[in-house]
């Protein structure tokens, strides 16, 4: 491992990626990076999320389980929302993958950028 290598948090919101972007995206951050927090988002107790255990389990993925409490409300956006900022605020990346097909996290983005990663 190269600890010269910039230093990534890749996180990914799981209700709105398949699981097979994982690999290449995973493959193409670490030529340059090194990725030290991989985490993934979602209610893993559904169907729709059900296949995602071998992909999580292979790329060493942390999960974060969010339950559906509410119609129509999307938790996972929120947790990974917080835990960007809260990754952002320790000063210990040079960067930060965020993957979703979701615009909810253009203002996420805008704000990691301000603070220059």
């Amino acid at each position: 491992m190269n600890n010269n290598l910039p230093v990534f948090a890749l996180l990914v919101d799981a209700d709105n990626v398949t699981r097979e972007a994982l690999a290449p995206i995973i493959e193409d951050l670490t030529r340059d990076t090194r990725i030290a927090v991989r985490r993934v988002y979602g209610d893993f107790t559904t169907q729709h999320l059900a296949s995602w255990r071998d992909a999580i389990a292979n790329h060493g993925f942390h999960p974060i389980q969010q339950y559906r409490n509410s119609v129509g409300k999307n938790s996972s956006d929120s947790a990974l929302i917080i835990d960007a900022m809260d990754l952002l605020h320790s000063g210990r990346f040079d960067g930060f993958c965020v993957v979703s097909s979701d615009g909810d996290f253009t203002r996420l983005a805008t704000r990691i950028r301000e603070n220059g990663l």
